[in-house]
């Protein structure tokens, strides 16, 4: 048996998903000798690139960090200190931010523009065999500073990516306690409202 079906995770939903989306899982676990093929980058990239965005104003921009270049080491030097004990191992790192004003002025929702390209790329990294993890955990002013970025342009996340690795590689016991635990969320009846403001739709 493969270490993707004995790492399964799948969501816990109410009804059934699409494998995509109930397979995608934020792992820590991500393997040092597996390889990311630029064919692949480059589909996670377009799949970003076709997400929907406020007036079609695509905010979302990425700098791509492939192991063994100053992209990858300058994106990895700003992530924090609980990030880096894993995050080495992933072939790639991505720099997602948000561009927040075009020759019209401010956009509107560019971060939630940012976020939908995102999970298009997390969702695309499913269907290719891959492994994507979005960290929050990073120093924005510094990778601000260490891309020399314009005002206009936040850094919001860096996404992990690469192929699912053991729980064995993990640095501690603690994270290999949380990479091992169910995944759950809220249930629904705490998410969908309907007639008033929390009285579940479902």
């Amino acid at each position: 048996m493969e270490l993707r079906d004995l790492m399964s995770n799948p969501a816990d939903s109410s009804v059934p998903l699409h494998p995509i989306i109930a397979d995608r899982w934020s792992p820590r676990a991500i393997d040092p000798a597996g390889a990311v093929p630029d064919s692949a980058l480059r589909a996670l990239l377009e799949a970003a690139r076709w997400a929907p965005s406020n007036g079609n104003t695509q905010p979302a921009r990425f700098l791509v960090g492939r192991r063994g270049d100053t992209t990858y080491s300058r994106i990895f030097d700003t992530l924090y200190r609980g990030n880096r004990a894993w995050a080495g191992a992933a072939p790639v790192l991505l720099l997602a931010c948000a561009v927040t004003v075009n020759e019209k002025g401010p956009i509107p929702h560019a971060e939630y523009g940012v976020g939908l390209a995102a999970e298009n790329l997390v969702l695309q990294a499913v269907s290719e065999g891959l492994v994507a993890h979005q960290m929050g955990g990073f120093d924005p002013d510094a990778a601000a500073a260490a891309f020399t970025l314009p005002p206009d342009v936040r850094p919001l996340t860096v996404i992990a990516i690469g192929t699912l690795g053991s729980p064995d590689l993990l640095p501690d016991d603690r994270t290999r306690a949380r990479e091992l635990a169910p995944r759950h969320r809220l249930p629904l009846d705490q998410l969908a409202f309907t007639d008033e403001w929390g009285h579940p739709a479902f």
